[in-house]
């Protein structure tokens, strides 16, 4: 099988930056970059300026209950998606950002107690990938954690000092793949492992 497309023929050494500016600093930060680049013709581009919001890499992870055929997803605001047709409560798998010095897998752990209130019995890797690479440099890692979710629907979790207000569904895995493509699941990261879940699931109930 040719897995050329694998190879991209250009890499960091085919990119020139010429100028960084500094437009915004608070959680998250933006700059405007001024840059040129090697060109598949063979030569260079012109100057090209494109805003970049630096949000660093995140972990998000889909928990699943394989001996009860449960999965569990989060829901909570997101100002993001307030013109969203199905409102700003988005339906989402547990995330959070990687802290400096953190590794991924940390982050689940952490996030599962913060957002979902549990500790997953282990935890399987699915994929990474950039979130919106156009004019961001987040970098999702998604994961699969199982758990005994049996009694938890509806329990409210979260960090009060961030201003979290966190509810646990505990949804049968027959009715989140009948409604997969409804819209009610907006979010890549949701989509993936939802999907990766579908594909694996009966591997992880036969244990």
């Amino acid at each position: 099988m040719n897995k050329d497309f694998l190879k991209p023929p250009f890499g960091l050494k085919d990119v020139e930056i010429l100028e960084r500016e500094s437009l915004y600093k608070g959680f998250f930060r933006m700059e405007r970059l001024h840059y040129r680049h090697k060109r598949y013709r063979g030569d260079w581009s012109s100057t090209v300026s494109r805003e970049v919001l630096f949000r660093g890499d995140a972990v998000g992870a889909v928990l699943y209950d394989p001996q009860h055929d449960l999965i569990g997803l989060v829901e909570q605001i997101r100002p993001g998606a307030f013109g969203d047709p199905n409102g700003p409560w988005c339906l989402e798998v547990v995330a959070g950002m990687v802290e400096p010095g953190e590794t991924n897998e940390a982050v689940v752990w952490r996030e599962m107690e913060e957002e979902a209130g549990l500790t997953p019995d282990r935890v399987e890797y699915i994929c990474q990938y950039m979130a919106s690479p156009g004019g961001c440099d987040e970098r999702l890692h998604v994961f699969c954690a199982t758990a005994d979710l049996a009694g938890l629907d509806g329990s409210v979790n979260g960090l009060e000092n961030e201003g979290e207000d966190i509810r646990l569904l505990i949804i049968p895995a027959e009715s989140v793949f009948a409604e997969l493509y409804s819209g009610r699941f907006n979010n890549a990261a949701t989509m993936i492992s939802l999907q990766w879940l579908q594909m694996n699931r009966s591997r992880l109930r036969e244990g």
